[in-house]
């Protein structure tokens, strides 16, 4: 979220002070702390200010590309203001190496949930309230998640609420 915040601060910027969006905010004389082969560390958070050239959008555009002036004239879509798995991971990469494993567990299911279309990840959602549903349906809502979307965190997840909802009496049909 800190990384959308810096998008919208620095357009903000630019709009406030005539900025160019041709013109880059990275500097060109400076070598990036991390390469391709060196893990991401709190040296390297926020990623979007420390290392912009490794965030893309999920059509490729850099983020430096991202501006008002592109989005007003056609040159970004909707899709390239989503974050990508690639991203997700990075920052869960930073999070673990800074001591904080939640956090990466968190991004790490947030980049297998970028994979399932809007529309199904919302009725995957709305299965997790109590009572919605039976003990097979969030098992076959695991299976769906491990087989079709390779998202094996998710599936562990709803695996994890049908043993819990079946314990607590949350299933449809318990009430």
């Amino acid at each position: 979220m800190a990384e959308v915040d810096d998008l919208v601060s620095k357009i903000l910027s630019q709009l406030q002070n005539g900025k160019s969006s041709n013109q880059s905010t990275q500097n060109p004389d400076s070598d990036s702390s991390t390469n391709s082969t060196e893990e991401l560390g709190r040296k390297d958070y926020p990623l979007y200010a420390k290392h912009p050239d490794k965030i893309k959008s999920p059509t490729g555009k850099a983020i430096n590309d991202i501006t008002l002036e592109n989005i007003e004239n056609g040159n970004i879509s909707s899709k390239d203001l989503r974050i990508t798995p690639d991203t997700l991971r990075m920052q869960g990469e930073i999070a673990k190496n800074a001591g904080r494993p939640a956090i990466q567990k968190n991004f790490q299911r947030a980049a297998e949930l970028t994979k399932i279309p809007d529309d199904r990840l919302l009725e995957m959602y709305n299965s997790l309230r109590p009572y919605r549903s039976s003990k097979q349906d969030l098992l076959d809502t695991a299976d769906e998640l491990r087989n079709k979307y390779n998202a094996p965190v998710c599936a562990g997840w709803f695996e994890e609420a049908a043993a819990y909802y079946e314990k607590n009496k949350k299933l449809k049909g318990d009430n």
